[in-house]
């Protein structure tokens, strides 16, 4: 019999150092990196490594702009702005996100409404329309951990009301449906850059659109004087403000911008590596007593940003979910993760309380009390997360992490005792 670590054994998962690192950098991506250190290391205009990236987002996602920042927040803030959500305004979002999906409202004096998801943690379409009132201006979707949300759906349901459809993408660079590709589907997309995220600068943040008065609303609210007075034709109605946009300065470091650049090139390749490893995984955790794996529908690509399993204590004899990931953590496997920061919203207190850090927000924002949201609530409490390898060495770590779930799996009724 083989003992659980947590109980005196020796860990399953005897692999050194970190398990899992992003993005991956090599020789070559210090030399580009490097290089850019003795070209320029402030770009305020569209030029050089900015204008570089830019034209290779438009080229990849296929639209007509690409529009970088210095943070996925900060896209996500430049795009509320760009679509003209104002005081007052209700925006629909999922209840289940990253806070930054939909914190930027508070600064803008608009009112998120949350929305109960899916097992799968993205917003439900079926219950998207009774939150529709007359103050509700846009819909923005999540797709989250990388899974495409159900888009046709939620497509239909803005058309039908006249709703501006909006993306949240940071998790699922280069996923898609049926072809298409996330952050194509509405008005405008914002995407992050951060360290982990499938296409990575370290820091920084984009924002997609075909429009082109969205795209001078982002510059304007983004970036300002040789950027704004270089693009925004003097026809506009705002070009007169080019000087100081809107007095904000959100830009993306050249350096990020460099490593971005590289990274875009190679990111086909490691959402390959990591659809092998993902199928690998899924098909071996979905054998393991306590743990489900949703499947992922045909003609939808993942982008694997995180690989998801929800944990079912009745099939391990009420095990609580802190005891199971203790063990699995006990043997080794130090990336099985339970979210804090991407979470039900309700649960924060700038969702609760907004007023505290926004004095005379609107107050008809709606309250959630424990349980207004029961499918988010109950996946988000019984969810353990993995990052997903890209490698082909990657597969006998991979495999590890599956034997030490299956360990702690059979030895259950020992943490019962």
């Amino acid at each position: 019999m083989t003992t659980l670590a947590l109980l005196g054994g020796q860990p399953e998962a005897i692999a050194t150092g970190p398990h899992f690192s992003w993005p991956p950098i090599d020789d070559v991506t210090r030399a580009r990196v490097a290089a850019q250190l003795d070209t320029a290391v402030s770009i305020p205009g569209r030029s050089g490594i900015v204008a570089e990236l830019e034209d290779a987002l438009k080229g990849y996602f296929g639209v007509r702009h690409a529009i970088t920042t210095c943070s996925g927040t900060a896209a996500l803030h430049a795009t509320y702005a760009a679509v003209r959500i104002k005081a007052g305004d209700e925006v629909i979002v999922p209840a289940w996100t990253f806070h930054a999906t939909a914190s930027p409202l508070f600064h803008l004096r608009a009112v998120p409404v949350l929305c109960e998801t899916g097992p799968d943690g993205n917003i439900d379409p079926a219950r998207v329309e009774e939150l529709i009132t007359p103050r509700t201006r846009a819909l923005m979707v999540t797709h989250l951990w990388g899974r495409p949300a159900g888009m046709a759906q939620l497509a239909a349901i803005a058309d039908a009301h006249d709703l501006v459809l909006l993306e949240d993408g940071s998790h699922a660079h280069g996923a898609g449906i049926d072809g298409k590709k996330v952050g194509t589907f509405g008005l405008a997309s914002a995407f992050s850059l951060n360290g982990p995220k499938p296409l990575s600068g370290g820091e920084g943040g984009f924002v997609l659109s075909n429009d082109d008065d969205t795209y001078y609303r982002v510059l304007m609210f983004a970036h300002y004087n040789k950027r704004c007075r270089s693009e925004i034709p003097d026809s506009h109605p705002l070009a007169r403000y080019a000087v100081t946009g809107s007095g904000l300065k959100l830009r993306i470091h050249p350096l990020a911008a460099a490593l971005a650049f590289d990274q875009l090139h190679r990111l086909d390749g490691y959402l390959a590596g990591r659809a092998e490893i993902a199928r690998y995984l899924t098909e071996h955790l979905a054998q393991v007593p306590g743990l489900d794996v949703t499947p992922v529908p045909e003609g939808v690509i993942h982008s694997w940003y995180g690989l998801t399993l929800t944990y079912r204590p009745d099939e391990l004899g009420g095990l609580p979910i802190e005891r199971f990931h203790q063990a699995l953590l006990a043997e080794g496997a130090s990336e099985f993760d339970r979210s804090g920061s991407t979470r039900p919203l309700h649960e924060l207190p700038l969702y609760r309380h907004p007023d505290r850090l926004f004095p005379g927000h609107p107050q008809h924002h709606r309250q959630y009390p424990p349980g207004s949201f029961p499918v988010a609530e109950h996946t988000y409490r019984h969810t353990i997360k993995l990052p997903v390898w890209h490698r082909e060495q990657d597969l006998a770590l991979a495999d590890q992490y599956v034997r030490v779930a299956a360990k702690v799996s059979d030895h259950h009724k020992e943490l019962l005792a």
